[in-house]
């Protein structure tokens, strides 16, 4: 594919995502950028949130990720459905009940300021190092295909990158990204069978051919039995409940579209129907993988040593130049998918829980808005840096650092929330900053040495439910012998 090529389905995707983003910006406030006025249909938000779901990481790393674990991550899928049913007859009821427009509003509730505090920055730190990775994986690919043909530095590639999506998402907030949401994943989507049906074209079989060959394969493992393996199953089940519960019911991003519906059974309803798409979604992906190296096998083609650019190497330079087409508007769908949610969370999270304009009431309503401009500005600045800074130090798959650093970064959230709703003791909230800081640093402790301190064993995404743990047994020893009020 031509540069100029790649850069034309760019900008015609973005002009798509800007037309979208005028209709349902227009007489947007604060309420409507926050939770969209709480008149999401419910059915939009759970098929848009397929593509928040997935990202960019799905979109290349998990084909790549095939090589090496196999189908095991469909255990993780499986996990995530039972996760969403959790968050469905757990969270959202309370965060209903309560009328949130920030969830950590919850933790000052409960506990009191040093908590409130301590979450909302969690979630900051979280989805920050989290968005950036996202957004890093897919501006790189369109960094080495077509940029770099230009000369153009991938400082300046990012900053166009952010500033776009800081222009379409500036007014409309929440409402036009579940919106634009529905519409990169449909490309997403329609990206994946597209590439799949071009592959088997390309392979001269047809569809049930291949997936006998894939199914006869190595690659279609699902169940690894050794105990001590990063990918055994019981460990991937589980560790797919609680990531499901602390990177959608415990993440200002993924909860703020729910709580835009337009009441809690709609909320629900949403939750649970995005657990059950998933499982066909991500299953798609990781037979994408399969057939991806079958492909490279059978053509002679060299695996990349990072496997992230195995669909990219093979979408663009062997598969023609549709095939190219779909692979970078697919990836674009990705690409702004995991970005402009993250941006208006970020800003959402920042305004309320850390300056508070709901509360202050000397504020006008243009003050706020002004207030929101300036952060949702500087919070896209923050992500810049990040991901300029992560493209120096990138040197494994993405998805592997992503769900690792969430591990350490969303398992105090775990901790705090699940003490809060399964408990009735108070705490002493002051010393919560400290369990939330030893934790993660006990918790990485007992990572590097589970080698060799239990026998061999390896932690794998389980590292979150360890955390949340070591979080809940702190909170536990600052407790007070007082209910709840």
């Amino acid at each position: 594919m031509s540069p100029n090529l790649i850069l034309t389905c760019f900008l015609a995707y973005t002009g798509l995502l800007f037309l979208v983003s005028w209709i349902t910006s227009r007489k947007a406030n604060n309420e409507t950028f926050f939770i969209g006025n709480r008149v999401s249909p419910w059915y939009v938000v759970a098929y848009g949130m397929i593509g928040a779901s997935l990202s960019g990481v799905t979109f290349i790393s998990i084909p790549g990720w095939v090589g090496s674990t196999q189908f095991s991550y469909m255990l993780v899928v499986f996990g995530y459905f039972f996760g969403y049913i959790l968050i469905s007859t757990v969270l959202l009821p309370v965060y209903y009940k309560l009328n949130l427009t920030s969830i950590y509003s919850f933790l000052e509730k409960r506990f009191g300021v040093f908590s409130y505090k301590t979450g909302a920055f969690y979630f900051l730190l979280s989805r920050i190092i989290g968005a950036s990775f996202r957004m890093f994986l897919v501006v790189n690919v369109l960094q080495l295909f077509v940029f770099d043909k230009w000369n153009v530095p991938f400082w300046m590639t990012v900053t166009v990158f952010i500033v776009l999506i800081i222009l379409y998402t500036f007014k409309g907030g929440i409402k036009t990204i579940v919106w634009t949401d529905t519409l990169q994943t449909t490309f997403m989507l329609v990206a994946v069978l597209l590439s799949i049906y071009i592959i088997i074209d390309h392979l001269n079989t047809d569809f049930s051919s291949l997936t006998k060959e894939v199914i006869d394969s190595n690659y279609s493992n699902l169940f690894f039995t050794n105990w001590n393996d990063r990918r055994f199953f019981l460990k991937q089940f589980l560790s797919g409940i609680f990531i499901a519960v602390v990177m959608t019911g415990l993440d200002q991003d993924m909860m703020q579209k729910n709580l835009s519906c337009r009441n809690l059974k709609d909320a629900q309803k949403n939750v649970v129907s995005l657990g059950f798409v998933l499982i066909f979604v991500n299953l798609l992906f990781l037979f994408l993988g399969a057939i991806l190296f079958i492909y490279s096998a059978q053509k002679g083609i060299e695996v990349p040593k990072t496997t992230d650019d195995l669909f990219p190497l093979i979408a663009l330079k062997y598969l023609g130049p549709f095939a190219g087409i779909v692979f970078i508007v697919g990836l674009i769908s990705a690409a702004y998918s995991s970005a402009d949610s993250a941006l208006t969370a970020l800003t959402t999270s920042f305004s309320i829980d850390f300056l508070g304009i709901n509360r202050r009431k000397g504020l006008s309503e243009k003050r706020k808005t002004n207030i929101r401009y300036i952060v949702h500005i500087c919070i896209a600045t923050v992500l810049l840096f990040v991901i300029i800074f992560y493209r120096m130090i990138n040197d494994k798959a993405i998805i592997d650092k992503l769900f690792t650093i969430a591990g350490y970064t969303y398992g105090p959230l775990l901790g705090l929330f699940t003490f809060g709703l399964f408990t009735k003791f108070s705490i002493h909230d002051k010393f919560v900053p400290i369990i939330a800081i030893l934790s993660p640093i006990i918790c990485y402790i007992l990572s590097i040495n589970s080698v060799e301190w239990f026998n061999g064993y390896k932690f794998g995404f389980e590292l979150l439910i360890l955390n949340g743990f070591i979080t809940f047994i702190g909170l536990l020893i600052i407790s007070k012998p007082k209910n709840k009020l």
